[in-house]
């Protein structure tokens, strides 16, 4: 049996979670009382930070974390689990309680990004679902953040739909949103999110007509002065002569997408001055990442259009975080910390609180309390950092797109000097356990 797809979310998730569910059903351990958490070990290679993505998208999964007729059909025919997990999953709610980091917040290695707290058997049913939208969304954060960093206060725009999975081109752009880009070529994030859109035309547009001056007429008619001409589809000055010509001095942007940009926008910019055109725009395009946007930090360019490195997370699709679980129920009712031991894969046990301790402002170490919340050390401060977002099975902590992209440039502007650098390195600061 397959069944199409519907607005549940429960079968997001691995073939083991029911399977483990199963199995502490029968052996009376599910209903134990269970503190998870996810985090990452470490950051990708070389990152000196990263950033929390995906946390309003976490939420909405957990409220529809759900089985439904169809989808215990689909588990009963496929014989994934027994009966009696069945009858239990039908009353599946969420009951518990999460906290956790949030959006647009920067992140250190340790960091308990999300500490979900429930029975064993309701808390391991989301492991899935919230890695998924965690891993993919703070992938692209981190990324984007690099490079709105390297960008200094010039726009940013994803340009990545066509690069990646279709539903992934919208958490893409939703999750470069919320680290400082401007707007997405993706209609989709605009209608779910309200992601600003942007767009004029492709090469294609520009080839449908008998010549390139017909081409920028005709966008021109159709679209305003205020427009961006594409002018490298046949000989750029000629181009870019052409679309003065057409629009006017007032000609909102021209766009490059190919060549050596930083050479070709200063030629640009020196031939748009020279026709009066002295407030027209020059955006580049072309497989940028943050190093080619931090290259061009000196050219006249105005914007940038980021396609495939923004939407791979820049060579880090993933932010490898995992879900743990760091305390359970004792047979006596109290709850103890329990960590994995495995080698290169330790995890550190006990509930956790977090907070940014700060010297003057500036971040110096990413200070987790086992059990306890951290104490400032003399001449710091410390910022908690969780929030509640679940309160007994409630989403209460929504937010709008507006408060991530202002906590993120709160918290970025937090971080030591070195955060700016785009060369490979540590952590920009420590984390320190505190018992």
């Amino acid at each position: 049996m397959t069944i199409t797809q519907s607005g549940s979310t429960a079968l997001l998730t691995d073939h083991y979670e029911l399977t483990m569910l199963q199995a502490a059903l029968a052996s009376g351990t599910a209903q134990r009382r269970s503190v998870f958490e996810l985090f990452g070990r470490k950051l990708p290679e070389g990152r000196r930070y990263g950033v929390v993505a995906g946390v309003d998208r976490a939420l909405d999964a957990i409220e529809r974390f759900r089985f439904d007729d169809a989808t215990l059909g689909f588990l009963s025919d496929a014989r994934v689990v027994d009966d009696t997990t069945l009858a239990w999953l039908a009353d599946y709610r969420f009951s518990g309680d999460v906290r956790g980091y949030g959006e647009g917040e920067v992140y250190f290695p340790g960091s308990p990004l999300v500490v979900v707290e429930s029975t064993f058997a309701e808390a391991v049913l989301l492991e899935t679902v919230l890695l998924s939208i965690y891993n993919h969304d703070s992938a692209i954060a981190s990324a984007a953040s690099r490079m709105t960093f390297a960008a200094d206060g010039r726009p940013c725009i994803d340009m990545g739909s066509r690069r990646t999975h279709e539903e992934a081109a919208v958490a893409a752009a939703r999750a470069a949103y919320v680290a400082g880009f401007d707007a997405t070529s993706n209609l989709a994030a605009r209608a779910r999110y309200g992601v600003p859109s942007t767009g004029t035309s492709a090469h294609a547009f520009t080839l449908l007509h008998d010549t390139e001056e017909d081409a920028f007429r005709a966008q021109v008619t159709s679209l305003g002065v205020g427009t961006s001409l594409l002018v490298d589809t046949y000989d750029v000055a000629e181009a870019v002569r052409l679309a003065v010509e057409v629009a006017g001095p007032e000609l909102g942007a021209v766009r490059l997408d190919s060549g050596d940009l930083g050479l070709l926008a200063q030629d640009v910019r020196r031939q748009l001055d020279s026709l009066g055109a002295t407030g027209t725009r020059i955006i580049v395009t072309s497989d940028l990442d943050e190093y080619a946007i931090a290259a061009l930090a000196a050219a006249p360019v105005d914007g940038y259009g980021v396609g495939t490195r923004l939407v791979t997370g820049s060579g880090h699709p993933t932010s490898a975080f995992v879900y743990k679980l760091v305390a359970r129920e004792d047979a006596d009712g109290r709850m103890r910390p329990v960590a994995k031991r495995s080698t290169n894969k330790a995890s550190v046990g006990g509930d956790k609180q977090p907070a940014r301790r700060l010297a003057e402002g500036t971040a110096v170490a990413e200070v987790i309390g086992v059990d306890r919340t951290p104490t400032p050390e003399p001449g710091t401060a410390d910022r908690p950092l969780h929030r509640t977002l679940v309160h007994a099975g409630e989403v209460v902590g929504r937010e709008t797109l507006d408060d991530a992209r202002a906590r993120h440039q709160a918290a970025r502007a937090e971080l030591p000097m070195a955060a700016r650098s785009m060369a490979r390195g540590e952590p920009v600061v420590p984390t320190v356990y505190e018992n």
